[in-house]
């Protein structure tokens, strides 16, 4: 039987250097990582972000714009990166499927869960966009939503460290990386490299939550065939 997994990528993953936009260069590289995957006989679901373009709490800050419509702008922005990754995707000769949890007929398929399964079957990576369609709910808890609903074997959140750690290790040299960690303890610690509704829907399904860095060359690779050195765990 096939493996499937979920990866979630963030949109800032996207924009490079430039914090901004799309470097085609990163989706590029992306892409070729997923095609790893797929070649490896591996069903593909993946979650983009959309803060290289907005975020709807940041845009809602300052109370022009409500927290609901914020996070639609949100959900519209992380169509675009699914747009742009489907077409990485098929660049390299790999079939694609962008669904939306917002009804867009000229741009994508609507979410259809049985359908995104045989997708998947037939080889072809599924990219879920637009969260979950709807407000205050992050695309963490999109990621795991759709790696439950297809019935991943573990969701992948792909970035630019190297797993968990007791503290930051940008600010804190003598940061401690945990191997592995339980819901409970992610949940009681507030481990910010998922939100708590995302975690606690894990828990809830046992889904484990692969944290590893997008940069590390055939990093997921390894990481769905048990390498678990490079990321950690949180199960």
């Amino acid at each position: 039987m096939k493996q499937r997994v979920l990866v979630k990528f963030s949109g800032e993953a996207l924009a490079g250097e430039s914090g901004y936009g799309i470097d085609t260069q990163i989706l590029n590289y992306i892409a070729h990582e997923i095609r790893q995957l797929v070649d490896n006989n591996i069903e593909v679901g993946i979650v983009i972000g959309g803060g290289n373009i907005i975020r709807g709490v940041s845009a809602a800050a300052d109370g022009v714009i409500k927290r609901t419509s914020g996070d639609y702008m949100g959900m519209l922005a992380t169509v675009v990166n699914g747009i742009a990754m489907q077409e990485a995707l098929e660049h390299i000769g790999l079939e694609a499927r962008l669904q939306t949890a917002i009804k867009m007929e000229q741009i994508a398929e609507s979410f259809i869960v049985r359908r995104a399964k045989r997708h998947l079957e037939k080889g072809r990576v599924v990219i879920f966009s637009a969260g979950t369609g709807n407000p205050f709910f992050t695309t963490d808890t999109a990621a795991t939503l759709r790696a439950t609903e297809i019935d991943a074997s573990m969701l992948i959140k792909a970035t630019k460290v190297d797993g968990v750690y007791d503290k930051d290790p940008m600010k804190f040299e003598d940061a401690v990386k945990l191997d592995t960690i339980s819901y409970d303890d992610a949940l009681k610690d507030h481990i910010k490299v998922m939100d708590d509704t995302a975690i606690a829907l894990a828990k809830d399904n046992e889904l484990p939550i692969i944290i590893a860095n997008m940069n590390e060359k055939g990093n997921l690779l390894r990481i769905i065939e048990g390498d678990y050195t490079k990321c950690s765990i949180v199960k």
